[in-house]
């Protein structure tokens, strides 16, 4: 079985982009576990960033600890792009 470059690029490019997806949500929850400052612009940015990218989880756990619901909310939110990612990238290459 050959793998053509062009599945090839397109499923690094996809693996690539799920990475970083993942990298700012858990970099997200590190910030907040260790209680970055908030009026940083760097912080800010990861924040909206992180906001934006688990809209759809964030508030999906309801565990009385606030860090509790952050690292289920926005970890849950990590393992799924990278699931996803690494799936299509696999299936990329493959065709």
């Amino acid at each position: 079985m050959s793998v053509n470059r062009r599945g090839s690029s397109a499923s690094r490019v996809v693996m690539i982009i799920a990475d970083i997806l993942a990298v700012i949500l858990v970099l997200w929850i590190v910030m907040y576990l260790l209680d970055a400052n908030r009026g940083n612009d760097l912080v800010q940015w990861v924040h909206d960033a992180a906001n934006w990218l688990a809209g759809w989880s964030h508030d999906l756990f309801t565990f009385d600890a606030a860090w509790a619901r952050v690292v289920a909310g926005y970890g849950l939110a990590a393992v799924v792009y990278l699931a996803i990612g690494h799936f299509v990238a696999n299936q990329l290459r493959r065709h």
